[in-house]
């Protein structure tokens, strides 16, 4: 558990560096500020985020917005029934000048991927995503290929119950780091969205570049975490496991993206140690989205999320 000691004044210019990236993100997308922080959460401990909303709530705007802080190359895919794996990965395409095959890559070859209304493909097309999401890299006709650093991947769906969506599989919602459920915007918010527009909508300036992500994503793996902590996470995870509406709970690999996630806040938040409170922030956001309840716990209107709220209330961060 022991780490590199961080240097308080490198602490410092992160926090304020994150600080200046959530504010620029704020003046262009209205919401939570949790919201932006979560990005920038799953970005530093190298994970990827699935955003869940009805059409209309601004979630393309918020991605948009984010990228735009980072400084990275920014691509968007938009799913449809119709999309095929090599339009995510790319083709080798016959050039006659040559006589040669060259690669046209595609779009997943970039920093900031935005994969828009990822349930609207059949899932051959959705695992495409799986091993860049994964292994950073992709394979084009038994050839690997590395992608960019850094790389974070983006995606929005719509609810299941909408017409021409399908689910994604399991072993894919699970690669997702990060999961944050975007609601329609309070009463306020939304005249403070119509005001924006009115008045011409800002764009977000770039705050970070590729280099300073990489060296913040390298800082994560010093943040110090407490046996005390990784209990507690060991212990909400465990819950899940025995809860009777719940089928499968979440996995090992859960556990570690929360640890995980928890260094990434507490570095942005300028601390060099991870708390509990860095947990529970987090644990409905990289915890819900892998639970998969009984049917009749499904049939019954259960929540996931309130599942992993009753285990934060029931489960003690000591022994």
């Amino acid at each position: 558990m022991t780490a590199t000691p961080i240097d308080p004044r490198t602490l410092a210019q992160i926090s304020e560096r994150c600080e200046a990236v959530m504010s620029e993100v704020q003046a262009v997308y209205v919401g939570p500020r949790a919201i932006p922080e979560i990005l920038l959460v799953t970005l530093l401990a190298r994970g990827h985020v699935l955003l869940e909303g009805v059409p209309g709530v601004a979630k393309t705007t918020l991605c948009k917005a984010f990228a735009a802080t980072l400084g990275c190359h920014f691509r968007r895919i938009q799913f449809t029934p119709d999309l095929l794996p090599a339009d995510i990965t790319g083709t080798y395409v016959f050039t006659p000048s040559n006589g040669q095959f060259q690669l046209r890559e595609g779009p997943v070859f970039t920093n900031v991927l935005l994969g828009d209304e990822i349930n609207r493909a059949p899932a051959k097309t959705q695992s495409a995503l799986l091993e860049a999401m994964q292994e950073h890299q992709t394979t084009i006709e038994g050839d690997s290929r590395p992608l960019p650093s850094p790389f974070i991947v983006l995606a929005t769906q719509n609810p299941v119950e909408q017409a021409g969506t399908y689910p994604l599989p399991e072993a894919q919602i699970d690669r997702f780091l990060a999961r944050i459920v975007i609601g329609y915007p309070s009463p306020r918010d939304e005249k403070g969205v119509l005001k924006r527009f009115l008045e011409g909508s800002p764009e977000a300036k770039k705050i970070l570049d590729p280099g300073q992500i990489l060296t913040m994503q390298q800082l994560v793996g010093q943040v110090h975490v407490e046996e005390e902590v990784l209990d507690y996470v060991v212990r909400l995870a465990v819950y899940t496991r025995q809860q009777a509406r719940v089928l499968l709970g979440v996995s090992p690999r859960a556990s570690l993206a929360l640890v995980q996630a928890a260094r990434a806040r507490a570095l942005i938040a300028g601390r060099a140690y991870v708390l509990p409170d860095d947990v529970k922030a987090l644990a409905v956001h990289v915890l819900a989205h892998r639970l998969v309840l009984t049917p009749e716990a499904e049939m019954e209107g259960a929540s996931r999320e309130q599942l992993i709220q009753k285990a934060l209330e029931q489960v003690p961060h000591r022994h």
